[in-house]
């Protein structure tokens, strides 16, 4: 063998079997991304055989830009973002997104920040996502919040107005929340009323689970569209099922064991939390699935009833917050929560009565039956 034909031996033996992808450059193994995908698939109420799809999506398609507007907010929703951990919020804001502006966030401040905000604008008209957090003030042509010598209104429809999708985080960005409960000094409304020709989808929740948020902007990356959403402006697999349907104190509603008082022995054993002001049954939301925190918990399961925050309004229309509901839309026999207890106890007895007689006429029938044979 020629001394060429060694060397091509040589360099077919070191080369590698395939090119690194931008996951494992960043020090991030096959498997964890592939349990990552995994999980958006299950986020995204998807079955697991979409994981390679997103995978393939994620590992192809170049990272959107995005910019991160602040309006009429408590920073909520950037700080569940901070928290992030499927994936960290350095994977999201680095890896899968292209974060250009976010005022809390970048080194840049002042004209180098509001400079960055309209490069984007300047160049990537219909292209950029745009992420809003906090309500937008119509009162007074909009002084109530203004950055930049500029309004919240006329920043908003510039800015969503000019993007391919904006997502609206937390209840205050998608409706309004607190600052339009009655009387609504401002004029506070969300996005979509603002700015009523940008393409909008709300993520409800004070403060929404940031894992909705990547499941999103995933199933964007991955089927080149928004989620299908509901009524709302939401989409349907983190806000298509009440929070009462997959609370894991289910099991005590239906058996009419309710806390009464807080700290009593019910409430410590994880007993319905209805009778003390939770709204699970009249709010749509996966708190119960995702969880926040490394989906260690949420509310209910810390002991404290649901408040309804990602519904429209809630602040007016769910309180006062440690009264239950007096009438459930959609729940028949279920709204009568102080019977249902008895009622089941009472039907129970029945079964179990009836149960007896039954075991008894079996067992004389078949006691009758030997003595004839």
């Amino acid at each position: 063998m020629d001394k060429t034909k060694e060397e091509q031996l040589d360099n077919q033996q070191n080369k590698p079997l395939k090119e690194p992808t931008i996951w494992e450059e960043k020090g991030i193994s096959r498997r964890d991304f592939i349990k990552f995908c995994t999980a958006m698939s299950a986020a995204l109420a998807l079955p697991v055989t979409f994981a390679p799809k997103i995978a393939q999506a994620l590992d192809e398609i170049k990272r959107p830009t995005l910019v991160w507007l602040e309006f009429q907010d408590c920073a909520g929703n950037t700080e569940a973002l901070l928290r992030a951990t499927t994936p960290d919020v350095a994977t999201l804001i680095l890896d899968i997104l292209s974060l250009d502006y976010h005022e809390t966030i970048m080194a840049a401040a002042g004209h180098q920040a509001e400079e960055a905000l309209n490069g984007v604008l300047r160049d990537q008209k219909g292209k950029y996502i745009c992420v809003v957090e906090g309500s937008i003030p119509l009162r007074d042509d909009g002084i109530y919040c203004c950055i930049g010598g500029k309004s919240a209104l006329s920043i908003a429809r510039e800015v969503c107005g000019n993007a391919f999708a904006t997502i609206a985080v937390g209840t205050c960005a998608s409706y309004g929340g607190i600052p339009a409960a009655a009387p609504n000094p401002t004029g506070a409304v969300g996005v979509k009323d603002a700015v009523p020709g940008a393409t909008v989808i709300n993520l409800p929740g004070c403060p929404l689970n940031p894992d909705n948020l990547t499941a999103t902007i995933v199933h964007y990356l991955t089927f080149g569209k928004l989620p299908e959403t509901d009524s709302h402006g939401r989409p349907l697999f983190a806000y298509g099922k009440r929070i009462h349907d997959a609370c894991e104190r289910r099991s005590h509603f239906d058996a009419g064991q309710y806390v009464e008082i807080w700290g009593d022995s019910a409430h410590r054993n994880g007993h319905c939390l209805y009778k003390m002001g939770c709204k699970g049954p009249e709010t749509y939301h996966n708190c119960p699935t995702q969880r926040y925190n490394m989906k260690t918990s949420w509310p209910v399961a810390s002991g404290h009833g649901c408040v309804g925050c990602s519904e429209p309004n809630f602040w007016d229309t769910m309180s006062p917050f440690y009264k239950r509901l007096p009438n459930v839309p959609g729940f028949g026999i279920e709204s009568t929560a102080d019977k249902i207890g008895a009622g089941l106890a009472v039907a129970t007895a029945a079964a179990l009565t009836a149960h007896g007689v039954i075991s008894a006429v079996k067992k004389d029938k078949d006691t009758d039956e030997k003595m004839e044979n």
